[in-house]
């Protein structure tokens, strides 16, 4: 289990490292200059001299990268020079210097996602602390709202084979993984939120935390998470259930299962014990893939409804430009994916003793 994690920790490390360079000369071959988006209309040349210094801007492509990487590692090399780029400034990094040579020092330290072009001096870390949470909550519902409907309906759908129950089911899984969730979050909006709203109680906007009537402080609004949570639930919904389906009517058949029927175990605990357990499997990778997917923003589905997550503020990153915090967002989810991947490995062999890792 140790070599297996350490193995895993490796190559996520290569992953991490081929995004960060992917993301880095992808974004910055972008039109617009960083200096100028920073300064807005304040711009002057002498001020755009100051700013490409200060930032590192004036240096060439590679050398860019090479600061961006010291700037993520959690172990850097810095400058003693003030005036440079990577000079140890405890108003940008949190950490603590390990050891100084003659011109540079080495330090452990948080990594460093830089600030907003936009947002002047809010560190990228701070825009997606406070947004990450909420993409986290609105994520967690939707795939539990997919688990517990998808087991129920699945099941319910093998053991009523080619039943009215059965197409039933069938077809509204059809139906559910053929639709966009962009077109299913208007819809929902629509009905629940606008049509019907005065039955519901729920509104076409919101996040998690709203201002109050005085514009004081925040409250929870745990209602705004119902529409969004299940637009978000209806694609991996429909995908369970049929897994689960298909996996259940597979699984009954096996020697294992009709060994258990024949010493007069309830058809309840075989299904619960033995037939479902074995069947889950594939739902794991599934669910492990769709997490993935929600954390990665949901952007059209936060942006509709105005839940104020990662995937809304991709979607302002992109149109104000804002790269620092593109990139951030980028590296974040990818640091999602990984750990997931992981995780569900080793629910894997939870599920199924058969399964070893070395």
């Amino acid at each position: 289990m140790i070599k297996y994690i350490l193995d895993k920790f490796f190559y996520s490390l290569l992953t991490l490292f081929g995004v960060v360079t992917v993301i880095f000369f992808l974004f910055n071959v972008l039109p617009g200059d960083p200096a100028q988006m920073m300064l807005g209309q304040n711009e002057n040349l002498e001020q755009l001299k100051i700013v490409k210094k200060k930032y590192g801007f004036d240096k060439p492509i590679f050398s860019q990268y090479c600061l961006y990487l010291n700037d993520l590692s959690p172990v850097s090399i810095h400058s003693v020079n003030q005036n440079e780029y990577s000079f140890f400034d405890k108003k940008k990094y949190t950490g603590i210097q390990l050891f100084k040579t003659y011109n540079v020092t080495i330090n452990l330290k948080f990594p460093y996602l830089r600030t907003s072009f936009v947002r002047q001096g809010k560190k990228v870390s701070t825009i997606i602390s406070n947004t990450l949470p909420n993409t986290i909550v609105l994520a967690i519902s939707s795939i539990l709202i997919a688990i517990i409907l998808g087991i129920i309906f699945g099941v319910f759908s093998a053991l009523n084979k080619n039943s009215f129950i059965d197409i039933i089911i069938q077809f509204f899984s059809t139906v559910g993984m053929s639709l966009p969730s962009f077109f299913s979050a208007i819809i929902f909006a629509w009905i629940f939120g606008f049509v019907l709203k005065d039955y519901t109680g729920l509104e076409m906007t919101g996040s998690l935390f709203e201002l109050d009537d005085y514009g004081e402080s925040y409250i929870l609004e745990l209602k705004n998470l119902v529409l969004p949570s299940i637009v978000l639930g209806i694609r991996p919904l429909a995908v369970i259930t049929q897994l689960i389906r298909n996996e259940l009517l597979n699984t009954l058949k096996q020697d294992y299962v009709r060994t258990a029927r024949s010493k007069g175990l309830s058809e309840f605990y075989v299904i619960k014990n033995h037939a479902l357990k074995n069947s889950l499997n594939p739902v794991v990778t599934v669910i492990s893939g769709w997490f993935a997917s929600l954390l990665a923003g949901a952007v059209f589905v936060e942006f509709i409804f105005g839940w104020n997550g990662i995937g809304k503020e991709i979607v302002n990153a992109l149109n104000l430009l804002d790269l620092p915090v593109l990139m951030g967002s980028v590296l974040i989810i990818t640091i999602m994916f990984i750990l997931i991947n992981i995780l569900v490995d080793i629910i894997y062999v939870k599920l199924d003793p058969r399964i070893k890792i070395k």
